[in-house]
């Protein structure tokens, strides 16, 4: 498989996962247009380091197959908002306010710390498995998140 065929299935698993090209390159820390480059199979060399990167935060295996969905994805993003707090975050309530996008007070210091310091992979699957629960499109999901994201101030450079 060459870097044409890849970039295509990372494509297609972007948008699939609701990503914008901008989007995945900032939470990838490559630039939208090596994204672009990629996708078009117009770049030369990615290096291999990149490139798993970017599959594991699109949940790609190596053979650019999509990885089996994280178990419990929104349980992992809850007990790793929860760490610093006394009281735990419920994974449903989590799944309802992304899906609705409205953010309960009560969970509000979770959700800032899940966005300021949940590993990224973690987020991608969380937010494609209610996606995938609640039967809404990922993009929607992502919207609300990044919403959230600029309330909440997150210095987090991924979500400006």
């Amino acid at each position: 498989m060459n870097l044409k065929e890849l970039g295509q299935r990372i494509r297609n698993r972007r948008e699939a996962l609701g990503l914008s090209q901008d989007r995945l390159a900032k939470l990838s820390g490559l630039s939208r247009a090596t994204v672009n480059q990629l996708e078009t199979g117009a770049i030369g060399e990615l290096g291999v380091t990149k490139l798993l990167a970017l599959f594991d935060l699109l949940g790609l295996t190596l053979d650019a197959g999509t990885r089996p969905a994280r178990k419990h994805a929104l349980l992992m993003a809850s007990r790793t908002a929860s760490v610093s707090y006394k009281t735990s975050l419920d994974p449903g309530i989590l799944a309802k306010a992304l899906v609705d996008g409205a953010l309960p007070t009560a969970i509000t210091p979770h959700v800032a710390t899940l966005l300021d310091e949940a590993p990224l992979s973690i987020i991608v699957s969380a937010i494609e498995e209610a996606a995938t629960r609640h039967h809404v499109p990922p993009k929607q999901i992502w919207r609300h998140l990044i919403q959230w994201a600029h309330d909440l101030h997150s210095p987090r450079q991924v979500w400006v």
